[in-house]
């Protein structure tokens, strides 16, 4: 039966809402990553307390969902003791002779904008590892990277 045909409240023509996708993986994340999923887990119940329209409520519930299981499966990583780039770590380098500094953090910390690099995308995946000095492998070129310097993020450990 077409659309049209259905009455207004007749709602077995709208799309089904899914849960938000959760990333393939381990939910790696920093201290300040953990700290955040909180604060986010507890805003929400905040909201979703306050909230009288049921489709809104329905909508927060589900970012709620997301956010709890992002909690209760956070892995906390602690910073490499060994002065190579690992979660946590503020990188400077040099690629195609501009130099910049990123921020390596859990996926849900991860804003590009701001310098911080998700651990799984490309770019972090390329720097994990390395010690100042190194140069590594990115978009299959040798030495596309050069590791100019690396340091704990006060930041990310707060």
């Amino acid at each position: 039966m077409s659309v049209a045909f259905r009455r207004e409240s007749d709602d077995d023509h709208k799309e089904p809402e899914f849960e938000l996708p959760i990333a393939v993986g381990p939910n790696l994340v920093t201290p300040r990553g953990l700290r955040l999923l909180g604060e986010e887990v507890a805003r929400l119940e905040t909201e979703i307390a306050k909230t009288a329209d049921e489709e809104a409520r329905k909508k927060l519930q589900r970012r709620l969902r997301y956010f709890h299981t992002r909690q209760s499966t956070a892995e906390v990583q602690a910073l490499p003791e060994d002065g190579s780039v690992g979660i946590g770590s503020r990188v400077t380098y040099r690629l195609n002779k501009a130099e910049k500094t990123v921020t390596i953090v859990g996926g849900d910390e991860a804003d590009p904008a701001l310098g911080c690099v998700a651990f799984s995308a490309p770019l972090a995946r390329a720097l994990m590892g390395a010690e100042a000095g190194d140069s590594v492998e990115f978009q299959d070129r040798e030495d596309a990277i050069k590791i100019l310097a690396v340091e704990a993020d006060p930041e990310t450990q707060a």
